[in-house]
């Protein structure tokens, strides 16, 4: 745009065009100062707003995990894991630096995606990918429907293979370690064998029709004759005679971790078993199975918390797996399905309606010490002595 050149000669000459300027500069000055007023006031509510959230109740939010070419059964894992601060907290203290191909290292991939779900700087679904793929480089497979019991117990194992820290890993093993002595008697000539040993969860059998989790202790606990197809051979006697076997404790550890075994095996034909379990919140050991001590158990403080519930739905071929979660922060339930993240008031009454609709598999998971865990269902249970 050009500017006459007798426009602008008498622009120069005429003072009310000055004036006008002024008057536009004046105007132009308001406007700024209205706009940062404004942006003021917004900072200041803006930051009053930031004031009154409560940033605690943020920061126990649990983190959802995406389904992954059929990943639920890990995802229900990693939810339980994260709830289990004792191995959180063993993990942060191991220095992986010298660790080689941390891709295919199974303990450092876990510490991190542990570390990503406490964080506050990621988005809601943590990523966990690598993990993932970190377990099918192990031979955990991506794609395949597994059991959480298995998987669990390889995690564990592979802790034990993958890191370097012996000291801290024998730590995280502690956590869940039940030292057993069982014994193996002769009906024949009364000869005893005795092995002393140890489990990583306690694997319940149940019965067809209702069932506790007390009532399955005790049968665990109790001796069986051994006859048929299921004689012992005796040294004593040189051939397979009749037995009794039994299991007494020697140690229970701060984790336990229950594993109901609901399937059954019939001429080559799996089945699922949907029997009702009860189970409470917390639990005395010595109160149901002091009769299964041995005479050297020296624990004084056998009272465990139930902290998670993984749920199988389905059938023995194919299902779903999701969990049931006590947050160490505001001691609430939360329901994991996947990425669903949902907070329950009663684990009793969900557990129980998931049972009576979708043929339920609860399993416990091994946790902190009162972390009972159950398998189909599967619970874990925290140690109250601590």
């Amino acid at each position: 745009m050009y500017t006459h050149k007798s426009d602008a000669a008498r622009n120069e000459s005429d003072p009310g065009v000055t004036s006008t300027v002024v008057g536009v500069q004046d105007e132009s000055d308001r406007r700024l100062q209205l706009v940062k007023r404004s942006r003021d006031l917004m900072s200041s509510r803006f930051r009053r707003f930031l004031s009154s959230i409560r940033w605690s109740d943020l920061e126990q939010e649990m983190r959802g995990l995406s389904n992954y070419r059929l990943s639920c059964c890990v995802n229900t894992l990693l939810q339980t894991l994260s709830a289990t601060w004792e191995v959180s907290d063993l993990l942060e203290k191991w220095e992986a630096a010298g660790v080689r191909a941390d891709s295919h290292n199974v303990p450092l991939q876990l510490k991190r995606v542990l570390a990503a779900m406490r964080s506050d700087h990621l988005p809601q679904h943590v990523p966990h990918r690598d993990f993932l793929h970190c377990l099918d480089r192990n031979c955990v497979r991506l794609s395949v429907q597994h059991d959480a019991d298995e998987v669990f117990l390889s995690i564990l194992n592979f802790v034990q293979q993958q890191m370097d820290d012996r000291a801290l890993a024998l730590e995280i093993q502690n956590l869940y370690k039940i030292s057993v002595e069982t014994h193996l008697q002769c009906l024949e000539c009364d000869s005893v064998q005795t092995r002393t040993s140890y489990l990583l969860s306690l694997h319940l059998h149940l019965k067809e029709d209702h069932n506790s989790l007390a009532g399955c202790i005790s049968s665990f606990l109790e001796d069986q004759e051994l006859r048929g197809i299921d004689r012992c051979f005796c040294a004593k006697c040189g051939i397979k005679t009749p037995s009794k076997q039994g299991v007494k404790l020697l140690s229970l550890p701060r984790i336990l971790c229950v594993h109901l075994k609901r399937f059954r095996n019939s001429r080559g034909y799996t089945r699922k078993l949907d029997c009702q379990v009860t189970f409470p919140e917390t639990f005395d050991f010595s109160e149901i199975a002091r009769e299964g001590f041995a005479t050297d158990f020296a624990q004084n403080e056998c009272k465990y918390t139930l902290y998670a519930v993984v749920v199988h739905s389905g059938s023995a071929m194919c299902g779903h797996y999701t969990a049931y979660v006590r947050h160490r922060g505001n001691q609430g339930w939360y329901y994991a399905d996947d990425s669903f993240i949902r907070q329950h008031h009663s684990i009793h009454v969900n557990v129980q309606k998931r049972c009576k609709r979708g043929r339920t598999t609860t399993r416990t998971f091994r946790l902190n010490v009162q972390d009972y865990k159950c398998n189909t269902p599967r619970w874990n249970h925290r140690n109250l002595r601590n």
